[in-house]
């Protein structure tokens, strides 16, 4: 059964490519269920499945001080053991009908996904033990010991990674106390109990939080049932706790920490941009050119085409419920670290000054409306779109007029926006590998720490430069 699941979902991907690329508009259907929960539907005919996710407000920046990573915990725990059923049962129950069940905990949102075929009684099944992993988790105790077991030793282990440290270090210079630099540790996770979890899920997985994605071969009629039988038996949620607002640095920031790694890693940005600014796409086009675009950008060009200095150099931004970070990122040599930094530095520099030029902005331009059918080639893709127009409470048009907004960006619009989105006088700046300051042979930079610096929770991709959800 899982096999033809994915022999489906293969044929699936292959038809809303071709789909896809004949028309950008996707028609999403959207209503409120009789409990609070905002539905988004695509219907697909094409092949007997359907793609659900459940996206809650419940991601680590709610997290409780001393607690962090309960978000993450909480919604891994949902699956362990819900309305009586141990976790074996619920795997094999998905598994025998050849269902697969999915979801995590970011900085934002929590999600819990779902895959399964149409027809009845798997559909039937699959969505009853669904509504049961969501609003019925038993949170068995002798299971959460395990799984908090695990998850520090998995911490553990990070923390001697350079990419970890570099990321840790990197949030936490940028963000400071807000939640958006926490991340979990070996001491907030052990502290998290069982009441705690409860507490979190009765708190932020009620339906007034909930979002309902759903892309596949059913009705209108069918998809309003699904969904009020996903969220009719969910906890009525408490009031959104208040978050407080990012406050960016405001001067230059540099932590140099050691590290025996060959290579120095190197990160470089500032918190940016938020979900739904206006700036958008004029900062998504020009990153193309700056760092975004691969092989062809100026960050690529500047520092491995003509010197050498790295594999690989990338920049992106990560729009977030508030200013997500703008982040350069790259490994180097240990003993280029300051040549690599020069250079990103006077590259970025060249660009916030003058932007890109007519051609490049075309080239960028061109190339991401041409590869737009490649960010809604397959269920999941449009689900992930889904969700994300969904949570963050985008214009149903959204995916409509993505091409369109692209293609209006002008050169004035670019060199506007980077110039209020980016600051080149408060960027912050980890070195990983490389401990020597500039100057100070040996040492640390002014305000650095010697040691692994605290940092944001998890990682982040370079989401700006590709595919998936159409950012």
């Amino acid at each position: 059964m899982r096999f033809a699941l994915r022999l489906l979902a293969a044929c699936l991907a292959c038809a809303a490519f071709l789909s896809g690329a004949a028309r950008a508009a996707l028609p999403i259907e959207h209503w409120t269920t009789s409990n609070g929960a905002r539905v988004y539907f695509v219907r697909a005919d094409s092949i007997p499945m359907l793609d659900v996710s459940l996206d809650f407000d419940a991601g680590g920046r709610l997290d409780p001080p001393g607690r962090a990573g309960l978000a993450s915990l909480a919604n891994s725990m949902l699956a362990r053991g819900a309305g009586g059923l141990e976790e074996s049962a619920i795997s094999e129950g998905f598994a025998r009908i050849g269902a697969e069940r999915g979801g995590g905990a970011g900085d934002d949102r929590a999600s819990v996904t779902l895959r399964t075929l149409t027809s009845e009684p798997e559909l039937d099944e699959a969505l009853a033990l669904l509504a049961r992993v969501v609003a019925q988790p038993d949170f068995p105790a002798a299971v959460l010991a395990r799984e908090k077991e695990r998850a520090i030793q998995a911490i553990r282990e990070s923390e001697t990674k350079p990419e970890t440290i570099a990321q840790h270090a990197f949030y936490r210079a940028m963000y400071g106390a807000h939640p958006y630099g926490a991340y979990p540790t070996p001491e907030s996770v052990a502290a998290i109990t069982r009441d705690d979890l409860v507490a979190f899920h009765r708190g932020y997985y009620g339906a007034r939080n909930a979002v309902v994605s759903m892309i596949g071969a059913i009705s209108r009629e069918r998809a309003q049932a699904i969904a009020e039988r996903l969220t009719r038996d969910l906890p009525p949620g408490g009031a959104p706790r208040e978050v407080g607002t990012v406050v960016a640095p405001q001067r230059a920031i540099e932590q140099r920490i050691e590290h025996p790694a060959s290579q120095s890693h190197i990160l470089i940005g500032q918190p940016s941009i938020a979900r739904g600014d206006p700036d958008f796409f004029a900062l998504l086009v020009g990153n193309y050119v700056l760092g975004g675009g691969g092989f062809v950008s100026r960050l690529y060009d500047e520092v491995r085409e003509k010197r050498g200095l790295a594999y690989s150099v990338y920049s992106y931004f990560a729009p977030m419920l508030q200013p997500g970070p703008f982040t350069i990122g790259l490994q180097t040599q240990r003993d280029q670290t300051a040549v690599a930094l020069g250079v990103v530095r006077d590259t970025l520099g060249r660009f916030l000054r003058d932007g890109p030029t007519e051609a490049e902005l075309a080239a960028a331009k061109s190339n991401l409306v041409g590869g737009f059918a490649l960010r809604i080639d397959s269920n999941r893709k449009i689900l992930d779109n889904l969700a994300a127009i969904g949570f963050y409470r985008l214009p149903l048009d959204y995916l409509d007029r993505w091409t369109a907004r692209v293609e209006a960006v002008t050169l004035g619009e670019v060199r506007a926006a980077f110039a209020r989105h980016v600051r080149a006088d408060a960027l912050v700046t980890v070195v990983v590998g490389n401990g020597d300051a500039p100057g100070k042979p040996g040492g640390a930079a002014p305000g650095a720490s010697a040691g692994t610096a605290p940092g944001a929770q998890g990682a982040t991709a370079p989401q700006g430069a590709g595919g998936g959800v159409a950012r």
